[in-house]
């Protein structure tokens, strides 16, 4: 598989000054929207990373779409900040999350790891050699074995486990959407998120122009700091869910509130916090919290992998 970046021009990327990260993304999102002819739009989420992405493009273009799929999922203050921005286009998914739990089950650990558990329950073979923590030819891998073997148990647990959710409730809106507007979309994911999207990235750079799913990820080489960085000197105006952006001692930014939004009933991650998202739900969304947990039953899984769900848990 040829790549178009090495690991090393993310990192000398990644510590590029804040100035040079805008140039760059704006002159991304320039070429994208030249290259369309002005039929694109901003993948939205009311997140702090859309949020950065749609101020810088609508800097250079200020009438570009923003599209939100309003997937029941967000926080309602991001959902509400999200609906007071302007020209924004909402969709909506076909199906409900309480529906996609039932028929696919829970996204957890990771996406990734959820679709391999996905398929392994199917009996795909590359799945299963994942989980077994070997290579297609049988030779062990280590990489594997430490991203993948130590949820194999997952597989024949009492929760299915799956990465259909996202596809479902996001993906497959701004699909259509695409398809029926003619419209490509901008998003505002970042390489250091995860290690698929630092895969992906390094495969084909910010702009995919020639595939059947054209995409631009002009933030791939941005940091959250970055992003704090930016939202905290230009005084951009972000959902209240996130509280405020502080400093430490060292420098280092965060926001006193919330540290990522995206869909708020998700699992993934969870189990790396020191104190995860239902844990703070519980304070300051108990009736949210008392859905996810105890209506929708994501307490079996949770209790299964043992993590603590606050409001009354393990």
């Amino acid at each position: 598989m040829e790549y178009k970046h090495t690991p090393e021009d993310l990192k000398i990327m990644q510590a590029w000054p804040l100035e040079r990260k805008v140039q760059v993304t704006q002159t991304r999102i320039m070429e994208w929207y030249l290259r369309w002819g002005g039929q694109v739009f901003i993948s939205f989420s009311g997140g702090k990373d859309s949020t950065l992405l749609l101020d810088l493009a609508r800097r250079c273009y200020p009438d570009i779409e923003a599209v939100y799929v309003d997937t029941g999922l967000e926080f309602p203050e991001v959902r509400s900040f999200s609906l007071s921005k302007e020209n924004v286009t909402v969709l909506r998914p076909a199906m409900r999350f309480d529906e996609v739990v039932r028929t696919h089950g829970w996204c957890y650990p990771s996406k990734d790891v959820a679709r391999t558990l996905r398929y392994a329950q199917k009996g795909s073979g590359w799945a299963l050699e994942r989980l077994a923590g070997i290579n297609a030819d049988g030779t062990p891998s280590k990489f594997r074995r430490s991203h993948y073997s130590q949820w194999a148990y997952l597989k024949d647990g009492p929760v299915q486990i799956s990465d259909a959710c996202c596809e479902i409730m996001k993906e497959r809106p701004l699909d259509a959407y695409a398809k029926k507007t003619g419209k490509h979309s901008i998003v505002g994911t970042m390489a250091a998120e995860s290690h698929r999207r630092k895969q992906a990235w390094l495969r084909t750079g910010c702009n995919i122009f020639d595939s059947k799913r054209p995409v631009s990820k002009p933030l791939s080489f941005w940091t959250e700091q970055d992003v704090l960085e930016y939202l905290r000197h230009f005084n951009i105006p972000y959902a209240s869910v996130y509280g405020e952006i502080a400093e430490d001692k060292t420098g280092k930014l965060s926001t006193t509130g919330e540290k990522r939004t995206g869909c708020i009933f998700c699992p993934v991650g969870c189990h790396l916090d020191k104190v995860n998202r239902f844990q703070r739900l519980a304070v300051t969304h108990p009736k949210l919290h008392d859905y996810v947990i105890n209506q929708l039953g994501l307490r079996e899984l949770l209790d299964f992998v043992g993590v603590d769900y606050g409001g009354g848990g393990p």
